[in-house]
């Protein structure tokens, strides 16, 4: 055991085998994890479980739903969350980035799990050759093979975010003419189905997230889904307040029988104004922003054309002198 632990000592550094244990604990990690999984649950136990899991989640209430074409479907007690709280949030939140898959937190956690795995393998053998050197530390081979892991395991979720304030953003922007069109086709006679649906083909080249959008409100409307829910569904998948204030002012025109032509009116002149307002800020904060700039690009070059003839004078009268 001495001639082998000086072995690796010599090989690896003062710390070889305490690296020695902590790769075999991972390479044992990794080869439990399918064992777990694949474990079959015990016959008495589902017998004990199966009338209170009925109760409890009823078809309607499920989190999610078996799909025997799906390769990660035996895995998804430990890819996705069993809080039906924290499996809504993210579920949620990929919905206003677009991903609108039933099994996309699923491939969500997956992505990030892998992405871990893989971090951490290329961050060892990035770390590999410095274990042998005498000026290797534990702390840096550990930060050089953890950083790329963790780096890995945030990847989607930085992209997820990324992607949501991206697809919000352009929800936005179309929005205020998507209501100019859809009181246009209000007025000429139209219902407010078919204006929906003329909006959604109007606006695919130029704002496609939100012609997707009223795409989808349209064929629930056409399934015969009532107009309700169909747009605060809407409001909720595109996560802006301009959104579910619209649709709070279509189902309160629908619910008091005022016209919607006129609520639809005032609702897209707001939305014009709050349009203006927007770029007038963004206007006035450009002065703020171009300060800076001006100053680390103006001033250096002015101080270079003035005090610069004087102190060349100085220094050669010094060297003269």
């Amino acid at each position: 055991m001495q001639a082998f632990n000086d072995t690796l000592v010599q090989l690896l550094g003062p710390f070889g085998p305490v690296l020695l244990v902590g790769a075999l604990g991972f390479v044992l990690i990794l080869c439990a994890i399918p064992v777990l999984l694949h474990r079959k649950p015990d016959p008495l136990d589902k017998l004990r479980a199966a009338p209170t899991k009925v109760e409890a989640t009823p078809k309607a209430q499920r989190l999610r739903e078996a799909k025997k074409k799906d390769q990660l479907e035996k895995y998804a007690n430990f890819l996705e969350p069993q809080d039906a709280q924290e499996y809504s949030a993210i579920k949620l939140k990929l919905l206003q980035a677009g991903y609108k898959s039933k099994n996309a937190v699923r491939n969500y956690h997956f992505a990030q799990f892998a992405l871990g795995i893989v971090g951490l393998i290329l961050g060892f053998i990035y770390a590999l050759p410095e274990m042998g050197t005498p000026a290797s530390t534990t702390q840096s081979i550990a930060m050089k093979i953890l950083i790329p892991g963790g780096a890995g395991y945030l990847l989607p979720k930085y992209w997820v975010t990324r992607r949501q304030a991206t697809r919000i953003q352009n929800i936005e922007d179309g929005f205020p003419d998507s209501l100019d069109l859809m009181l246009v086709c209000v007025e000429a006679g139209q219902s407010l189905d078919q204006s929906i649906r003329r909006v959604a083909s109007e606006l695919k080249s130029g704002f496609p997230d939100l012609a997707e959008e009223y795409e989808i409100v349209s064929q629930e409307m056409k399934a015969g889904k009532e107009r309700e829910f169909v747009l605060r569904d809407m409001a909720e998948r595109c996560g802006t307040t301009d959104i579910t204030s619209f649709t709070t002012v279509m189902i309160q025109s629908a619910q008091f029988g005022t016209s919607i032509a006129d609520a639809l009116r005032v609702y897209a002149a707001e939305m014009r104004e709050k349009r203006v307002l927007k770029a007038e800020e963004k206007a006035n904060k450009l002065p703020t922003k171009m300060t800076v700039a001006t100053m680390m690009l103006t001033v250096p070059p002015l101080l270079l054309i003035l005090i610069g003839p004087s102190v060349h004078g100085m220094l050669g009268m010094m060297n003269g002198g």
